[in-house]
């Protein structure tokens, strides 16, 4: 008989529904048929890899984080099952006592248990009873899953658990508390274990779960669950919201994060998205922010490619920032914007290359021109009249920009967090005071 399901990374298929209709025959030639078709009903025919993890290795701690509708309370919910029933990859053994916390009793009851995707509505064979005056659901062979709200953390005190599904922690009232009362309570049987489940929000304990090391993170898209949901909504919000703060948050399932001291917001950036490009750019320059060396370890070579329109709105059109291991290679892309936007100038800064930089574009093409500018204040100083041209809805982007607007918001007085390099905020800043803080001379004629 054959290893089934497979073990290994490597050997995982693109879902296991595909794994098990291609394993039809054999279960036809193995199980009987009653076996089998408790198979075909059970989750692993309908579950993707991030939701079922066999071969993966779960900490005591699994934070999924996605976006709206990505199967994370089907996940939950199945999870359950799997602890209550004693089943592989979610369980050794038997789970017999079980918390369920949500942001409020409504919650618990309307979503994690009586919901289209909760406990009840996925439980197969042994269906719990819930007792709502006694808060909690009951099965047959005496698991108990009782119901907290994060309103009250306190209630979390004296009861005790094997286990624990937290829904939308980063919704919680009072969620640090209510966290650290669920984690005194967790202290039963062999091996006690929590699964959160979450819309990502950049709150302190999402923050601190998602940054440790006892913590397995696990991310989903809404669209990796498309075949589930309604086309309508999917076209819908992909439209409305796709590249967005709001988008990335809600449908990604990404934390996005702003620092309070951060020179811009999302919301400054995102008010000022849409902008016009062709015929209507006065000036066009292409601005670098080379690094420091070649190796591929370095910072990457800031690429950011911006206008000026007859109104004196500044535009930003492309962000062509790379990681290169040799100077040809991001001078090459320089130079292939510079053509593609028919730009007035590549305009790059010579602080750490010096005359080279100028040199390694000449040898791609010789005919661009070149404006050197060198770095006499530090960076905040630099940034802080360009971020005030955004704050006064003088520049625009003219699309979504997600890697830059992230470096932007999270440049602080002492630059990024985490000591990184603000590539794209370096050349966006040399190619808008380029074009809007400093005189300059007659446009290049363009051709559209």
């Amino acid at each position: 008989m054959q290893n089934w399901p497979p073990r290994s990374p490597s050997s995982m298929p693109a879902s296991w529904s595909s794994l098990v209709n291609s394993l039809a025959p054999w279960a036809a030639a193995n199980l009987t048929a009653s076996v089998a078709s408790r198979v075909a009903g059970e989750w692993l025919t309908q579950a993707r890899l991030p939701q079922y993890p066999v071969g993966a290795t779960l900490r005591n701690t699994w934070l999924v984080t996605g976006g709206r509708g990505c199967g994370k309370t089907r996940l939950g919910a199945e999870w359950v099952n799997a602890l209550v029933r004693g089943l592989s990859p979610f369980a050794a053994y038997k789970y017999g006592r079980i918390a369920l916390v949500g942001e409020t009793l409504g919650d618990v009851r309307e979503v994690m248990i009586e919901g289209p995707s909760g406990i009840l509505a996925v439980s197969r064979g042994d269906r719990p009873r819930y007792e709502p005056s006694r808060r909690r659901l009951v099965w047959d062979d005496g698991a108990v899953a009782q119901v907290f709200s994060s309103e009250d953390p306190d209630s979390l005190r004296g009861p005790q658990f094997e286990a624990a599904w937290c829904d939308e922690v980063a919704k919680w009232k009072n969620a640090q508390a209510c966290f650290d009362m669920l984690q005194f309570g967790l202290r039963l049987g062999r091996r006690p274990i929590q699964l959160l489940t979450t819309t990502p929000k950049p709150v302190p304990l999402i923050r601190r779960l998602m940054a440790s090391d006892e913590v397995t993170v696990t991310r989903m898209r809404t669209m990796e669950n498309a075949e589930n949901l309604s086309a309508n909504f999917i076209s819908t919000v992909e439209r409305r919201y796709a590249g967005t703060r709001l988008g990335r948050q809600e449908l990604d399932g990404e934390l996005i994060e702003d620092r309070e001291d951060a020179l811009w917001t999302r919301s400054d950036i995102e008010a000022f998205t849409g902008c016009s490009e062709g015929s209507s750019l006065a000036r066009i320059v292409v601005a670098i922010d080379p690094p420091a060396s070649s190796r591929r370890t370095s910072d990457a070579c800031g690429i950011i490619v911006a206008g000026l329109d007859e109104n004196g709105v500044g535009c930003v059109l492309h962000d062509g920032t790379m990681r290169a291991a040799k100077p040809q290679e991001w001078a090459a892309r320089a130079v292939a914007l510079y053509h593609r936007f028919q730009a007035d100038a590549i305009v790059a800064e010579v602080n750490q290359g010096g005359e080279m930089v100028g040199n390694v574009i000449s040898t791609v093409d010789a005919s661009v021109p070149v404006k050197p500018v060198r770095a006499s204040r530090g960076k905040w100083l630099r940034a802080e009249p360009v971020a005030a041209l955004y704050a006064q809805g003088r520049v625009r982007h003219v699309r979504r920009f997600p890697e830059l607007e992230d470096e932007m918001c999270d440049f602080g007085a002492d630059g990024l967090s985490q000591g990184r390099s603000p590539d794209r905020v370096d050349a966006l800043v040399w190619a808008i005071t380029d074009l809007m803080l400093i005189r300059q001379g007659e446009p290049r004629v363009r051709e559209f």
